[in-house]
Protein backbone atom coordinates (compact mmCIF):
# COMPACT_ATOMS: atom_id res chain seq x y z
CA UNK A 1 0.00 0.00 0.00
CA UNK A 2 1.47 3.49 -0.98
CA UNK A 3 2.19 5.81 1.93
CA UNK A 4 1.29 9.47 1.90
CA UNK A 5 2.25 12.48 3.66
CA UNK A 6 -0.42 15.35 5.20
CA UNK A 7 1.12 18.41 4.37
CA UNK A 8 -0.16 21.78 5.55
CA UNK A 9 1.19 24.97 3.38
CA UNK A 10 0.64 28.50 4.04
CA UNK A 11 -1.90 30.12 1.61
CA UNK A 12 -1.55 33.90 1.37
CA UNK A 13 0.12 36.78 2.32
CA UNK A 14 0.23 38.62 5.83
CA UNK A 15 -3.29 37.55 5.80
CA UNK A 16 -3.69 33.83 4.92
CA UNK A 17 -3.71 30.43 6.38
CA UNK A 18 -2.61 26.64 6.25
CA UNK A 19 -3.66 24.59 3.39
CA UNK A 20 -3.75 21.11 3.71
CA UNK A 21 -2.49 18.71 0.71
CA UNK A 22 -1.87 14.71 0.88
CA UNK A 23 1.32 13.88 -1.17
CA UNK A 24 3.04 10.45 -2.14
CA UNK A 25 5.86 9.40 0.00
CA UNK A 26 8.80 8.17 -1.87
CA UNK A 27 11.96 7.18 -1.02
CA UNK A 28 14.88 9.90 -1.07
CA UNK A 29 12.20 12.30 -1.22
CA UNK A 30 13.35 15.81 0.23
CA UNK A 31 11.04 18.76 1.16
CA UNK A 32 11.48 20.36 -2.03
CA UNK A 33 10.18 17.56 -3.93
CA UNK A 34 6.99 17.70 -1.79
CA UNK A 35 6.34 21.21 -2.79
CA UNK A 36 6.79 20.72 -6.24
CA UNK A 37 4.48 17.49 -6.71
CA UNK A 38 1.98 20.13 -4.73
CA UNK A 39 2.53 22.66 -7.69
CA UNK A 40 2.27 20.78 -10.47
CA UNK A 41 -0.52 17.90 -9.77
CA UNK A 42 -1.93 19.75 -6.70
CA UNK A 43 -2.67 23.42 -6.88
CA UNK A 44 -0.67 25.50 -10.01
CA UNK A 45 -1.10 28.44 -8.04
CA UNK A 46 0.99 27.68 -5.11
CA UNK A 47 3.65 30.44 -5.18
CA UNK A 48 7.55 29.41 -3.73
CA UNK A 49 11.27 29.98 -5.08
CA UNK A 50 13.93 27.66 -6.17
CA UNK A 51 16.44 27.48 -8.56
CA UNK A 52 19.93 25.40 -8.13
CA UNK A 53 18.25 22.33 -6.19
CA UNK A 54 21.60 21.49 -5.15
CA UNK A 55 22.24 23.18 -1.67
CA UNK A 56 24.30 26.27 -3.68
CA UNK A 57 21.85 29.35 -4.00
CA UNK A 58 19.59 28.81 -0.78
CA UNK A 59 16.22 30.43 -2.65
CA UNK A 60 14.26 27.28 -1.73
CA UNK A 61 14.48 28.29 2.43
CA UNK A 62 11.52 28.23 4.11
CA UNK A 63 10.42 26.89 7.53
CA UNK A 64 9.95 23.20 7.48
CA UNK A 65 7.41 22.45 10.97
CA UNK A 66 8.68 25.19 12.70
CA UNK A 67 12.71 25.61 11.02
CA UNK A 68 14.08 27.18 8.77
CA UNK A 69 15.59 24.91 6.21
CA UNK A 70 16.83 24.75 2.57
CA UNK A 71 14.31 22.57 1.03
CA UNK A 72 16.42 20.72 -1.71
CA UNK A 73 18.72 19.76 1.17
CA UNK A 74 16.31 18.74 3.61
CA UNK A 75 15.08 14.99 3.25
CA UNK A 76 11.52 14.30 4.41
CA UNK A 77 12.21 11.11 6.56
CA UNK A 78 14.41 13.22 9.08
CA UNK A 79 12.00 15.91 9.23
CA UNK A 80 8.49 14.00 8.91
CA UNK A 81 8.63 10.68 10.90
CA UNK A 82 5.30 11.05 11.98
CA UNK A 83 4.19 11.67 8.03
CA UNK A 84 3.07 15.42 8.85
CA UNK A 85 5.39 18.60 7.56
CA UNK A 86 3.92 22.00 7.80
CA UNK A 87 5.81 24.53 5.53
CA UNK A 88 5.78 28.36 6.03
CA UNK A 89 7.84 31.44 4.18
CA UNK A 90 10.48 32.43 6.34
CA UNK A 91 10.41 33.94 9.34
CA UNK A 92 11.14 37.55 10.56
CA UNK A 93 10.39 39.09 7.51
CA UNK A 94 7.29 40.19 5.43
CA UNK A 95 5.28 37.22 3.16
CA UNK A 96 4.21 38.10 -0.16
CA UNK A 97 2.46 34.64 -1.35
CA UNK A 98 1.98 31.63 0.03
CA UNK A 99 5.89 30.10 0.33
CA UNK A 100 7.43 33.03 -0.51
CA UNK A 101 8.57 35.99 1.67
CA UNK A 102 9.84 39.05 0.99
CA UNK A 103 13.83 39.60 1.22
CA UNK A 104 14.41 43.86 0.59
CA UNK A 105 14.51 43.94 4.72
CA UNK A 106 17.54 41.38 4.84
CA UNK A 107 18.78 42.65 2.08
CA UNK A 108 18.70 46.47 3.20
CA UNK A 109 20.55 45.46 6.52
CA UNK A 110 22.89 43.93 4.80
CA UNK A 111 23.86 47.08 2.70
CA UNK A 112 23.71 48.90 6.41
CA UNK A 113 25.80 47.13 7.68
CA UNK A 114 28.54 48.04 5.03
CA UNK A 115 28.45 44.64 2.98
CA UNK A 116 29.71 46.08 -0.20
CA UNK A 117 33.57 45.88 -0.81
CA UNK A 118 35.16 49.55 -1.42
CA UNK A 119 38.39 49.04 -2.87
CA UNK A 120 40.83 51.44 -1.87
CA UNK A 121 43.16 50.65 -4.89
CA UNK A 122 42.62 52.65 -8.35
CA UNK A 123 42.12 51.55 -11.71
CA UNK A 124 45.78 51.83 -12.92
CA UNK A 125 47.42 50.30 -9.44
CA UNK A 126 48.86 46.44 -9.07
CA UNK A 127 45.98 43.76 -7.82
CA UNK A 128 46.43 43.58 -4.24
CA UNK A 129 48.40 40.31 -3.01
CA UNK A 130 46.62 38.77 0.00
CA UNK A 131 48.60 36.05 1.33
CA UNK A 132 46.21 33.14 2.57
CA UNK A 133 48.56 32.70 5.47
CA UNK A 134 47.63 36.23 6.54
CA UNK A 135 45.91 35.76 9.88
CA UNK A 136 42.87 38.23 9.02
CA UNK A 137 42.60 35.97 6.34
CA UNK A 138 42.13 32.75 8.21
CA UNK A 139 39.72 34.19 10.50
CA UNK A 140 37.38 35.42 8.00
CA UNK A 141 37.81 32.23 5.67
CA UNK A 142 34.59 29.94 7.19
CA UNK A 143 32.84 33.52 7.11
CA UNK A 144 33.55 34.56 3.66
CA UNK A 145 31.28 31.19 2.55
CA UNK A 146 27.83 32.83 3.68
CA UNK A 147 25.43 32.85 0.80
CA UNK A 148 22.96 35.05 2.21
CA UNK A 149 19.97 32.24 2.09
CA UNK A 150 18.88 34.33 5.24
CA UNK A 151 17.94 30.79 7.16
CA UNK A 152 19.83 32.43 10.01
CA UNK A 153 17.98 35.64 10.04
CA UNK A 154 14.68 34.01 10.29
CA UNK A 155 16.53 32.00 13.16
CA UNK A 156 17.38 34.64 15.48
CA UNK A 157 15.47 35.59 18.29
CA UNK A 158 17.17 39.12 18.80
CA UNK A 159 15.80 39.55 15.18
CA UNK A 160 12.24 38.58 15.90
CA UNK A 161 12.16 40.55 19.20
CA UNK A 162 14.31 43.71 17.19
CA UNK A 163 13.16 44.08 13.88
CA UNK A 164 16.04 46.76 13.73
CA UNK A 165 19.09 44.51 14.53
CA UNK A 166 20.81 44.01 11.65
CA UNK A 167 20.83 40.43 11.99
CA UNK A 168 23.61 37.16 11.62
CA UNK A 169 24.42 37.69 7.92
CA UNK A 170 24.96 41.23 7.51
CA UNK A 171 27.10 41.23 10.39
CA UNK A 172 28.97 38.09 9.21
CA UNK A 173 29.55 39.88 5.79
CA UNK A 174 30.90 42.98 7.96
CA UNK A 175 32.88 40.54 9.35
CA UNK A 176 34.74 39.48 6.25
CA UNK A 177 35.43 43.37 5.25
CA UNK A 178 36.87 44.41 8.18
CA UNK A 179 39.64 41.52 7.80
CA UNK A 180 40.05 42.30 3.79
CA UNK A 181 42.96 44.85 4.16
CA UNK A 182 42.15 45.94 0.36
CA UNK A 183 38.90 47.09 1.67
CA UNK A 184 38.98 51.27 2.20
CA UNK A 185 35.80 51.94 4.32
CA UNK A 186 36.36 49.98 7.38
CA UNK A 187 36.23 52.76 9.47
CA UNK A 188 32.54 53.24 8.16
CA UNK A 189 31.36 50.54 8.27
CA UNK A 190 32.71 50.09 11.93
CA UNK A 191 30.62 52.78 12.83
CA UNK A 192 27.52 50.88 11.22
CA UNK A 193 28.14 48.06 13.17
CA UNK A 194 28.64 49.73 16.46
CA UNK A 195 25.59 52.07 16.49
CA UNK A 196 21.58 51.27 17.10
CA UNK A 197 21.18 47.46 16.22
CA UNK A 198 24.54 46.80 15.46
CA UNK A 199 26.56 43.59 16.98
CA UNK A 200 26.10 44.48 21.10
CA UNK A 201 22.60 43.71 20.51
CA UNK A 202 23.78 40.29 19.73
CA UNK A 203 22.72 37.83 22.60
CA UNK A 204 25.18 35.04 22.20
CA UNK A 205 22.65 32.28 21.65
CA UNK A 206 23.72 30.67 18.56
CA UNK A 207 20.99 30.08 16.89
CA UNK A 208 22.27 31.45 13.91
CA UNK A 209 25.31 29.04 14.63
CA UNK A 210 22.94 26.03 14.90
CA UNK A 211 20.61 26.61 11.56
CA UNK A 212 23.35 27.74 9.27
CA UNK A 213 22.84 24.65 6.52
CA UNK A 214 26.98 25.64 5.21
CA UNK A 215 27.67 24.89 9.25
CA UNK A 216 29.34 28.77 9.47
CA UNK A 217 29.54 30.65 13.01
CA UNK A 218 28.02 34.32 12.73
CA UNK A 219 28.32 34.45 16.46
CA UNK A 220 31.85 33.89 16.09
CA UNK A 221 31.98 36.69 13.97
CA UNK A 222 29.76 38.69 15.07
CA UNK A 223 32.00 38.54 18.48
CA UNK A 224 34.69 39.70 16.38
CA UNK A 225 32.89 42.90 15.47
CA UNK A 226 32.25 43.54 19.59
CA UNK A 227 36.07 43.29 19.93
CA UNK A 228 36.87 45.44 17.34
CA UNK A 229 33.89 47.77 18.28
CA UNK A 230 35.37 48.08 22.27
CA UNK A 231 38.78 48.64 20.73
CA UNK A 232 37.99 51.72 18.75
CA UNK A 233 36.31 52.87 21.68
CA UNK A 234 38.64 52.59 23.61
CA UNK A 235 41.27 54.78 21.25
CA UNK A 236 38.83 57.36 20.80
CA UNK A 237 37.48 56.04 17.24
CA UNK A 238 33.49 55.43 18.21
Amino acid sequence: MAEFLTVDIWRGGAEGQLQRFTVPRSDNQTVLDVVTHVQKVLEPSLAYRFACRVGMCGSCAMMVNGKARWTCRTHVKKVAADGRLILEPLANLPRIRDLVADLAPFFDKWRAAGGQFRPQAGLGDDFAIVPPSGAARRQADEAIECIGCAVCYASCDVVAGQPDYLGPAALNRAWTLMNDGRDGAQEERLKAVSGAGGCQNCHTQQGCRDACPKGLNPTRSIAGLKRMSLKALIEGRL
